[in-house]
């Protein structure tokens, strides 16, 4: 359980405020932007004052006690850096972290700035391996800010060496043989089978169009799933994350388009619900739109189309045949694995004419699924790939493609167990 501290906005506004910082600052008169230092630990001019802010959270959450604990400057910056990420007012508007002059970052408040923040922070063990919704960037941010310079044990020239304290830095070691695991670095049992596991949620990325424009997209752990909504009256005594859809009149111009999209959001009613059992996602509508899905690419809505049955639950993605693919593709099948879910509200499917044509459309993305199929796509036989499996409770992995294919097979077999045992 996480322990009471400080929240951490009002305390870092506080902090702009008083401008006691060197290159903490607000970069608007509005004060809805402003700015962090953010320089990596291996470059030649770093200094202690570079990472002062991040002491000083980690100081007030009660996460760094200077009398007693070690420094650990990438740790101070990665949890600082994931109370940020968990903060849904808040997002990083331009990253200058690679300036060779000045590294920072500019973050900007995305509503008005409020001076009551209700939602009290909870205090992130150091080994959580950051937010789950850290990026790619960021999981490579924190093994770059890991390394240390050290020279080699026969006195010859300094090479890139990486602290001991944490196992997954060993990875990077060149004098450690990624094709044998080490030590306490992979674990023995399947790491994957997170996925499957009740109480850990699953990320999901909602992106909305309205006449094919994109006009919102989040990215949340729901638990309990997830219910799109249209409008702020609807039940919210329903399980699930709500998320509501955005007034058209706010975003489209066109009077007649705004006018036929309220109306579909009107009959969502209590919403479309998505959630997750086992190995299989579920969706079900508690309202009187219509909606079809279907699972396709990314960036294109394509293939067959099935309705999503009204206030009974209807299977619309299993993880059974995702997980094969992602095997035969790694094994050298061109065909990639499909995971995007994709909704038609309020219409048909868009089945002979452009899906931009369309009132309606929501993309939903299992984060988790995504970072998967980068994994294989990005993996050699031998080379080490960290994946950050969006999914909450889990760390980052760090596997070779030969244990991640092992791990997969697995998997496959643990479904199967699972699907007999259900039968």
């Amino acid at each position: 359980m996480g322990t009471q501290k400080p929240r951490i906005l009002p305390w870092l506004i506080s902090q702009l405020d008083s401008g006691q910082m060197e290159g903490v600052a607000w970069v608007d008169a509005s004060r809805q932007r402003f700015r962090i230092p953010w320089k990596h630990r291996l470059r030649q001019d770093t200094q202690q004052e570079d990472f002062r802010i991040f002491q000083a959270w980690a100081e007030v959450s009660g996460a760094y006690n200077p009398e007693k604990d070690k420094p650990d400057p990438p740790t101070w910056k990665r949890n600082f850096r994931s109370a940020l990420n968990r903060k849904e007012v808040l997002h990083v508007a331009e990253d200058h972290s690679k300036d060779p002059v000045d590294p920072h970052k500019i973050y900007e408040f995305v509503t008005s700035v409020d001076r009551d923040f209700p939602e009290p922070d909870t205090l992130p063990s150091t080994h959580d391996g950051g937010s789950a919704s850290c990026s790619q960037d960021d999981i490579l941010e924190d093994l770059l800010d890991s390394m240390v310079l050290a020279p080699i044990p026969d006195g010859g020239p300094p090479s890139l060496a990486v602290a001991p304290e944490d196992p997954f830095q060993l990875l990077l070691s060149p004098t450690v043989d990624p094709s044998v695991p080490c030590r306490g670095l992979v674990p023995q049992e399947n790491p994957l089978k997170q996925l499957l596991v009740p109480e850990d949620d699953w990320e999901f990325e909602v992106t909305v169009f309205y006449r094919g424009r994109q006009v919102f997209q989040q990215a949340a752990f729901c638990p309990g799933g997830l219910r799109l909504v249209g409008s702020e009256v609807a039940e919210r005594a329903l399980p699930g994350r709500q998320m509501l859809l955005p007034n058209p009149g706010q975003v489209l111009a066109d009077m007649m388009a705004v006018d036929y999209v309220r109306r579909v959001l009107g009959s969502l009613g209590s919403g479309l619900m998505l959630w997750r059992a086992g190995q299989r996602l579920w969706a079900r509508r508690l309202g009187h739109s219509s909606v079809f899905w279907t699972v396709s690419e990314e960036l294109l809505p394509e293939g067959t189309h099935n309705e999503v049955p009204k206030d009974v639950g209807g299977v619309v993605f299993d993880l059974g045949p995702f997980v094969a693919d992602l095997i035969a593709f790694i094994e050298g099948s061109t065909r990639s694995p499909r995971y995007t879910l994709w909704f038609c509200i309020g219409q048909q499917w868009p089945q002979h004419v452009s899906w931009t044509k369309r009132l309606v459309m929501v993309k939903v993305v299992p984060t988790c699924l995504r970072a998967l199929l980068d994994m294989a796509r990005e993996g050699g036989a031998s080379s080490l790939e960290t994946v950050d499996l969006h999914i909450s409770n889990s760390p980052l992995l760090s596997l070779t493609s030969d244990q991640y294919k092992a791990y997969l097979q697995d998997l496959v077999e643990d479904m199967e167990f699972q699907v007999a045992g259900e039968a």
